[in-house]
């Protein structure tokens, strides 16, 4: 499963805007219903707004990733909208927010989105590929960003997994790391990547 199979072009918004918090997020859930994938918005939106009682998504430069895992969910989704002035999501670093993605997960035991997700999650601690996002003029643009990000992303994955494979040894002592999100949606795997980052820094 592809990003771009869980954001449909009826879920995308370029060049929005919000007076606040709460307008972005009904905006944005409105983005998810026209997907067809929720069975009770009002139900689903409230799950996004306790979600974020818990703590903000907005992770800081810019992004926020608002998310709710609950059985108002009929299959798993993605939204997206740019905002060009931002929108004050209470993100740490107190900058506003102008890409919002909003993740729709079914509650079940199949979990496969979760790998989408994931792969999503990484791509957005990339400045390169956010700051395209952020340029793109029409939903197709959007798409195609995301598209070919994602294929150059697993290209470079398969390379690493077969260079790592062929290794006699591992180059670097492997370290292990707990991360966690109160739904387990996103900033797990944003956490573990900026994680990942740091270490080859250092």
């Amino acid at each position: 499963m592809k990003i771009t199979e869980l954001l449909k072009k009826e879920g995308i918004k370029i060049g929005g805007s919000a007076k606040d918090k709460q307008d972005a997020i009904d905006q944005m859930v409105a983005l998810m219903v026209n997907e067809g994938n929720i069975n009770d918005p009002e139900k689903y939106k409230k799950a996004v707004e306790v979600r974020e009682q818990e703590s903000t998504t907005a992770i800081g430069e810019g992004i926020a990733i608002p998310h709710a895992k609950t059985d108002a969910v009929t299959a798993p989704g993605l939204a997206a909208m740019t905002l060009p002035d931002g929108v004050d999501y209470g993100a740490p670093d107190e900058e506003p927010s102008d890409l919002i993605f909003l993740i729709a997960a079914p509650n079940t035991k199949d979990n496969v989105h979760l790998d989408v997700l994931s792969r999503l999650s990484t791509l957005l601690m990339d400045d390169d590929f956010t700051d395209a996002l952020r340029a793109a003029k029409t939903k197709e643009e959007f798409l195609a960003i995301i598209d070919k990000t994602e294929k150059e992303k697993l290209e470079d994955e398969e390379a690493k997994e077969t260079e790592a494979a062929a290794a006699a040894k591992p180059e670097y002592p492997t370290i292990l790391a707990v991360t966690a999100c109160p739904t387990g949606i996103a900033h797990t795997y944003m956490a573990a990547e900026a994680l990942t980052k740091k270490a080859k820094e250092l």
